[in-house]
């Protein structure tokens, strides 16, 4: 029997509206008591003195690049950057080479996960075959393969009465559909947000209302259908309101904001690196306003990073030439105590809420709490560490981040997957 036993941390658990100073003990990788002067007998210690002992923290969008493009980030990188940003489980996007269209894909990402993630890895499978937004892809047998949800994810599907149907299985398969909002149409050759900052740096812009039309059409038909339907990395204010009209009119919508989007905006960029540019774009401070709001109220339900690993030789091209996306899970908490619970928006309660009890409910996980029984995945993190992030340190196969250099107040201290301690500032 192994026994673990984290002493002395403030236990915050919103899924069991838990928030005090306690011990936790964990015995074969099952929370099995929360409270005071549990038995210590046997047991090794991680002393959490000062710390936050939460459930495992879950990111719900993150691109792990295998298999395909190893030469970013593989399972096992992508993994181990995960566990560094307090991450105990993350779920990885279907746009691989093969993409994961079909059950043997998914079976495949599962085997690898399960040989050489240190992390829990739940795979996403497309929505249609190759992700060409023209055929629907097998989702019953990927269910069974390990899938949670389905997304075309940076390639959204145009055709709305392709999404109907994939709406109309996926709710018959009770899985959510999960869209990256972008009409192609109105995107087309644009590299950053369409605004004053595009034109004064002479490059083609993205307008906000590419991603407005198509959360639009999708809150329309997951009303017809009844679909659990997702907006991945939500980034307009008026998506956010449309999000949170659909709320209150009972649908099940639910979405989730990246900490670039919460943080950054285009202002920000330094010009033309390529470390700024990702989809959707960097957009006006009104709307990193409105999604920051939006956290605060509910309106958008979690954070995800959207991690995107590149290489520098694909990354550090012009800017107009060079792909989308950035690294994210290292950062990801530092960022959202510093916009979230520093400035005094919200408690640190709210800021476990967004990283575990709801992304396990949008995905329908049996993660994301402490109760006794449960598995023990358990993030431990400091809000008041002071720390500087460096990319060049990172697990991660990639570089591509503008926060390379920035100084944090707060971060993760360790990562527990299944009563193992995965990772820890003291080099677990």
């Amino acid at each position: 029997m192994s026994r673990l036993l984290i002493k002395n941390g403030r236990v915050v658990d919103p899924a069991a509206n838990l928030d005090q100073i306690a011990n936790v003990a964990i015995e074969d990788g099952i929370i099995r008591q929360v409270g005071a002067n549990l038995d210590a007998s046997g047991a090794e210690i991680f002393d959490a003195s000062g710390c936050i002992v939460a459930p495992g923290f879950i990111d719900i969008h993150v691109h792990l690049r295998e298999p395909g493009f190893e030469h970013s980030e593989t399972i096992e990188s992508g993994s181990r950057a995960a566990a560094a940003g307090g991450f105990t489980s993350i779920c990885c996007m279907p746009n691989t080479d093969p993409v994961n269209d079909n059950a043997t894909v998914t079976s495949y990402i599962v085997d690898r996960a399960r040989r050489h993630a240190v992390v829990n890895v739940y795979p996403i499978g497309a929505i249609t075959k190759d992700s060409a937004g023209e055929e629907l892809a097998s989702f019953a047998s990927m269910k069974q393969a390990g899938i949670v949800a389905i997304s075309d994810d940076g390639r959204p599907v145009m055709n709305a009465r392709v999404v109907r149907h994939a709406m109309e299985f996926a709710r018959a398969l009770d899985i959510p559909l999960i869209e990256h909002c972008e009409d192609l149409h109105l995107s087309a050759g644009g590299n950053m947000h369409e605004g004053l900052v595009s034109t004064r740096l002479g490059l083609r812009g993205i307008p906000r209302s590419s991603e407005d039309v198509m959360v639009a059409r999708d809150i329309l038909l997951a009303e017809v259908t009844g679909v659990r339907y997702h907006v991945a990395h939500i980034s307009s204010r008026i998506a956010v309101e449309m999000v949170a009209f659909a709320k209150a009119r009972g649908l099940k919508v639910t979405s989730e904001a990246t900490p670039h989007h919460f943080v950054l905006a285009d202002a920000d960029m330094l010009p033309y690196d390529s470390n700024y540019k990702m989809k959707p774009p960097l957009r006006e401070r009104p709307d990193v306003e409105a999604v920051t709001h939006g956290l605060i109220s509910g309106a958008i339900d979690a954070i995800a990073t959207d991690h995107a690993p590149h290489p520098g030789d694909e990354k550090m091209q012009e800017f107009e030439r060079c792909p989308f996306g950035i690294i994210g899970l290292e950062t990801a908490l530092g960022l959202a105590l510093e916009q979230l619970y520093h400035p005094g928006h919200v408690g640190i309660s709210h800021i476990v809420k967004l990283f575990t009890q709801n992304p396990a409910q949008i995905l329908s996980l049996d993660r994301g709490t402490l109760r006794p029984g449960a598995v023990a995945d358990v993030t431990i993190f400091d809000t008041d560490r002071k720390w500087t992030y460096d990319v060049a340190k990172s697990p991660s196969k990639s570089r591509n981040s503008p926060f390379h250099g920035r100084t944090f107040t707060g971060g993760p201290v360790a990562a527990i997957v299944a009563g193992q301690v995965v990772w820890s500032l003291g080099g677990a």
